[in-house]
């Protein structure tokens, strides 16, 4: 009978085969995953039998990822911040980079929002994060998919935050005004698409990734409508594309926005966009 530690070996040693970047740590997810344990509890349990049971359940999953299917669908589970949220295939995993726009988005605030949208919500993660934020607040949720936004209302249950879902084709069935709006939207090119990874590539909704007009299509969008809807001094920010600075300055001259601003992400990349109503 193999112990923990040769399992472990052995399934590194595959997914690194099959191109997995993080191979032994996603071993170690997986084999914590079948334990029911925390993955760092793994090391004192190197000489541990692995029985047939054992393996029989940890095959599937480690076939799984050597196919390149993302660690966090196969778990089925995903950390944003704080929160634990349920994911699947139909909606975007959400990134450590999301997170930092929520966090510095709440950090901008003169004082607490009203009425909060997070417009494209997918999982959830921005909306559930606002109203764990901002208890008091009214915190809605749109999307115009209904896989998506079944998985969020999944989460909302799960994590007890009292947040209203709308299925809308962005601001098309939105009644404003709101004192912060938020969104992740469609931003790569279709070249960025094709070359991402298997993991993105194959499983992940081409739709929550890919815009039209080399990926500006849904910026555009979003920031010449958003000021509609929005009260004055109202705050908009948006995740985008590292290449969209010059197009976004441009397209805000003729808006009415009083204020705009870029913020570079924690990889020193110009990432996210902000701005306010006048």
């Amino acid at each position: 009978m193999h112990t923990l530690l040769e399992i472990l070996q052995k399934s590194e040693a595959l997914l690194r085969e099959r191109g997995v970047a993080e191979a032994r740590l996603d071993a170690e997810h997986l084999i914590a995953d079948t334990l029911d344990c925390r993955r760092m509890e793994l090391y004192l349990q190197f000489d541990r039998p692995m029985s047939e049971d054992i393996l029989a359940q940890l095959r599937p999953n480690l076939a799984r990822r050597a196919r390149r299917e993302p660690l966090s669908y196969i778990l089925g589970h995903h950390p944003f911040d704080n929160l634990a949220l349920q994911v699947r295939e139909g909606a975007l995993i959400p990134r450590p980079e999301t997170e930092e726009l929520v966090q510095i988005a709440a950090e901008r605030l003169a004082s607490p929002p009203r009425r909060i949208l997070d417009i494209g919500t997918g999982t959830g993660a921005i909306a559930l994060w606002m109203k764990n934020k901002f208890p008091e607040a009214e915190v809605i949720g749109s999307d115009q998919s209904d896989h998506a936004l079944a998985l969020a209302r999944e989460n909302a249950q799960k994590l007890e935050l009292d947040v209203t879902w709308a299925k809308s084709n962005w601001f098309s069935q939105i009644e404003g005004p709101f004192d912060l709006i938020l969104s992740n939207p469609p931003y790569l090119t279709e070249k960025e698409w094709q070359t991402a990874t298997p993991e993105v590539r194959e499983h992940e909704p081409k739709e929550a990734l890919v815009a039209e007009a080399e990926g500006t299509a849904d910026l555009q969008r979003i920031v010449t409508d958003s000021p509609q809807f929005m009260t004055p001094g109202a705050l908009l920010a948006v995740e985008t594309g590292t290449r969209h600075k010059n197009f976004l300055e441009d397209l805000c001259r003729k808006l009415d926005y009083a204020k705009t601003s870029f913020q570079n992400d924690f990889h020193g990349r110009q990432r996210y966009f902000f701005a306010e109503k006048s």
